[in-house]
């Protein structure tokens, strides 16, 4: 998992911005050891069979959905993103404020 994932989760969760991360094709105890040895905050979600994955049409990874606090899709970014830089926050930001 990108750092960058794991910095934005700690620096917003306190702010209402929710992170999740999913594991595809790994099995329950490989993630619960990965994780923790990476000192991970965000949740991770497995998706062992790739089923979910397949659901929302993940072709690369990774792949971020942005969605609003009324549940709908604001956006999908695919591939590593510079969601630390200034106008990765100024999203952040932006989705935070509505």
């Amino acid at each position: 998992m990108p750092s960058t994932i794991e910095q934005v989760h700690r620096e917003y969760k306190d702010r209402g911005l929710v992170v999740l991360a999913v594991s595809i094709g790994e099995g329950r105890r490989k993630v619960a050891a990965w994780g923790p040895s990476r000192s991970l905050t965000v949740p991770l979600l497995l998706d062992p069979d790739g089923e979910v994955s397949a659901a929302y049409r993940i072709t690369a990874t990774p792949t971020a959905f942005l969605i609003g606090r009324d549940g709908r899709l604001v956006a999908r970014a695919v591939g590593t993103k510079p969601w630390t830089s200034e106008a990765g926050r100024a999203v952040l930001h932006h989705l935070l404020r509505k």
